[in-house]
């Protein structure tokens, strides 16, 4: 096999307990003034007002906006840039979780390009360059403060929608694990699910050949070489630390491992992407109204289930890199041990098993499997092809807990 690889990244990648103290210095690199985007919770606290302070005094004009509401509605962009437009920001600064770092970026877009979300919905449709973004995560789990997308819920969609573009890259990512200690610990057992979900999903996701058009004509473009070893180290990370964190969130080596996971995660699925899991979380998610790391985790040992007739080697080394002992099993015995050990480790924090627990109606199982279907860019990259009567299958397998299900 001849190697192929394709990677997009931050300029910079800023990693460590204390790396918030950084942020002045950084940001005085791109500009000296700063928009800040994040919600009302963080913008309260007192490590908040202590990074404001920091910028100003390092001769930095900050216009803070505290009004990033979850899922990022498509019309909440309007009053932040209407605002900053007034102030004519030279940098933008995302500090929070998945939505304050999506925010921050749909901001720039709108701020360097103006026209309207909508504009933009798809891959490619960034024209050029945006303000240069610093993504501040205080969560470990969306990976966003590395990748070349923002998720969008638009009010005229049932389904969340997203912009995926290279141009919404961070120029810096800027990670300190010492701001996800006070996270919730439900919080924390969501966010680090999602990004073992991505991680597991970018490692198996589709080979898809070796053009020169490929990364040229899609963000996402399948596994690599390169996003191979982001996604590793992920499933490593978070498998030794998720349910340690999420168990003692004072656990300061644990919640470090679990935001490099994350991180990590991100740097694999931005570039090779996810596959059937989210597919399904999208319309299960529209409707049941619950969290996106939630609704994907839930479906993990579904899909992998699915998958695991033609990955069954990449099951393994996802099973390797969780700890698991390969001697005298074969590859097929080894995805079954990784499969349920992702089960066990995901129950142990509490993801919800069916998604008849996570609030699916029974009624709307075949809708969820027709919208799942239509989402091309997730379920052309799932290694396993589908047709309608396949994701219906595993999308009432999921519903009814049947694990047995998915593998026919």
């Amino acid at each position: 096999m001849s190697l192929f690889a394709a990677l997009r990244l931050p300029r910079e990648i800023l990693f460590g307990n204390g790396q918030r103290h950084a942020l002045p210095t950084v940001a005085s690199r791109f500009g000296r003034r700063a928009l800040v985007c994040t919600d009302e919770r963080f913008a309260g606290t007192a490590v908040f007002a202590e990074i404001v302070k920091s910028l100003k005094a390092a001769s930095i004009e900050v216009l803070v906006h505290d009004r990033v509401l979850p899922d990022v509605p498509r019309d909440s962009l309007g009053i932040c840039v209407d605002e900053a437009a007034k102030f004519q920001p030279e940098i933008v600064i995302g500090i929070g979780g998945g939505s304050c770092l999506d925010f921050a970026k749909c901001a720039g877009l709108l701020l360097s390009h103006g026209g309207k979300l909508q504009d933009y919905y798809g891959e490619f449709k960034v024209p050029g360059p945006t303000l240069p973004l610093i993504a501040v995560p205080t969560t470990a789990g969306t990976g966003s403060e590395v990748t070349p997308v923002a998720v969008i819920s638009d009010p005229d969609r049932t389904l969340k929608v997203g912009i995926s573009s290279p141009y919404l890259i961070a120029a810096v990512a800027l990670c300190d694990p010492e701001l996800t200690m006070t996270c919730p610990l439900a919080l924390t057992a969501i966010a680090g699910a999602d990004a073992l979900t991505h991680a597991i999903e970018a490692f198996t996701a589709k080979r898809r050949g070796a053009e020169p058009s490929l990364p040229q004509q899609h963000v996402f473009i399948g596994k690599t070489a390169l996003t191979d070893h982001f996604a590793l180290l992920a499933i490593k990370l978070l498998g030794r630390s998720l349910e340690k964190a999420c168990a003692d969130g004072t656990d300061a080596d644990a919640r470090a491992a679990v935001m490099m996971g994350a991180l990590a995660a991100g740097c694999a699925f931005g570039t090779a992407g996810t596959a059937a899991a989210h597919a399904v979380q999208y319309p299960a998610g529209a409707l049941t109204h619950t969290a996106h790391g939630l609704g994907v985790a839930t479906m993990m040992p579904y899909v992998m289930t699915y998958n695991s007739r033609v990955v069954a080697a990449e099951m393994a080394e996802i099973g390797g890199a969780l700890g698991l002992e390969a001697k005298g099993r074969s590859a097929e015995e080894m995805a079954d041990a990784t499969i349920k050990e992702i089960r066990r480790l995901f129950t142990a924090i509490g993801i919800t098993p069916t998604l008849a627990d996570l609030g699916l109606p029974a009624d709307k199982l075949d809708w969820t499997a027709d919208q799942a279907l239509g989402i091309d860019r997730l379920i052309k990259n799932n290694p396993r092809p589908f047709d309608l009567t396949a994701m219906r299958r595993l999308v009432q397998a999921a519903h009814d807990g049947d694990l047995a299900a998915c593998a026919m």
